[in-house]
């Protein structure tokens, strides 16, 4: 597979940049970690600088290969995260264009474009995380609504959001993979109980979410009834194909901020040291190819990520990780303890990515199956 750009990407790589550097130094001050209302307002501030430059729909109205391009130059660039704009730009707002009606994408899709919406995902239960088609949350039909009952945990950002990219059972009776449905809830809807957790790193980026007889119009429902845990395998195979793109680009970038610190400091002089980072950069510049190839293969199925996301994500996982082991190891007792530092921070939030977006466990299910066609275990 060709893994080059093309003139016109590189030429449109040329314009991004361009634009990024006369638009980063107009950003204001970004806010404090813990203001989750100030960083709502940010994040939402710089989609719509990118929707007004015309940048705002890369996520789904473009190229696979130039949605990888903008993700890589922006975090090259420094700009802002996705932050809290991520549920809707990389998961709900994909899901929606793929498998949408018209009516569905011409509603949800612009707001969260012209970054006047947030979404968060209630995907994960008490007893339903890596297990998620073991979910319980119920849906009742009652004429042109569902009658939803249930709890959902793990929710991000659903303190701020404004939509829900909401899973639940619509068939008890049938097989556990199918009597689902995928729905999109408007947050303010009444009997939604929000109640945040804060994780060890700090913020509170996520929620648990007690629903109470909660109303939700049928016309919410994207895909056919008891068809969600297909459309979910859609949702989840962006989280787990492209959501991560700009997240290598920072790792590349902290594994040379590290070897120019192992260099000031002297930890340089430790060649089993050296060795580590070596093994990290060819790890990262690895798993950089292996989202070409990805981007590349999406983009010959229609732009749907398929199983090799699963791939990528099992050794990301690891190696981010792995990043983190080593900078506790350059740093040194002091400053890999030091809770203010931007590394411990990095380092508590890279234990979740063994869990997140489908466990480890998961990933490898997901790969003897589908890939590697061995046989489900029983």
């Amino acid at each position: 597979m060709d893994l080059t750009y093309t003139p016109e990407e590189e030429a449109f790589r040329a314009r991004l940049r361009e634009w990024l550097a006369k638009a980063l130094p107009e950003l204001p001050e970004r806010p404090d970690p813990l203001d989750w209302p100030g960083r709502r307002a940010y994040d939402l501030g710089w989609q719509r600088r990118l929707y007004d430059a015309g940048y705002g729909s890369l996520h789904w109205d473009a190229s696979p290969t130039q949605r990888l391009i903008f993700l890589e130059e922006t975090e090259l660039a420094g700009a802002p995260y996705v932050g809290a704009n991520f549920v809707g730009l990389l998961h709900a707002g994909p899901t929606i264009a793929a498998e949408g009606t018209d009516e569905q994408r011409a509603r949800w899709l612009p707001p969260i474009l012209r970054g006047e919406a947030v979404w968060c995902q209630g995907f994960s239960e008490p007893e339903a995380g890596s297990d998620l088609a073991s979910l319980r949350t119920r849906a009742v039909r009652d004429g042109d609504h569902y009658v939803i009952t249930g709890q959902k945990t793990w929710t991000s950002h659903a303190e701020i959001a404004d939509w829900c990219e909401l899973l639940v059972r619509t068939d008890p009776a049938a097989p556990r993979h199918r009597g689902i449905s995928w729905l999109a809830m408007p947050m303010d809807t009444p009997g939604i109980t929000v109640r945040p957790l804060r994780t060890l790193a700090g913020p509170a980026e996520f929620a648990e979410v007690f629903l109470d007889e909660v109303r939700v119009p049928v016309a919410n429902r994207v895909g056919a009834e008891h068809d969600g845990w297909r459309v979910t395998m859609v949702t989840l195979s962006f989280e787990r194909g492209t959501a991560f793109v700009g997240e290598v680009v920072a790792c590349r970038r902290t594994l040379g901020r590290l070897a120019r610190t192992a260099r000031a400091n002297g930890r340089w002089g430790d060649p089993v040291l050296r060795r580590r980072l070596g093994r990290l950069n060819a790890e990262f510049t690895a798993l950089w190819r292996l989202i070409q190839w990805n981007v590349g293969a999406a983009g010959a199925a229609g732009g749907v990520p398929g199983a090799g996301g699963s791939v990528f994500k099992l050794r990301y996982s690891q190696a981010r990780q792995e990043l983190y082991d080593a900078a506790a190891e350059v740093l040194g007792a002091p400053g890999a303890l030091d809770a203010d530092q931007e590394w411990t921070a990095a380092r508590l939030s890279s234990l979740s990515y063994t869990i997140a977006a489908g466990t480890s466990q998961i990933q490898r299910d997901i790969i003897a199956e589908r890939l590697l066609g061995l046989p489900k275990g029983r």
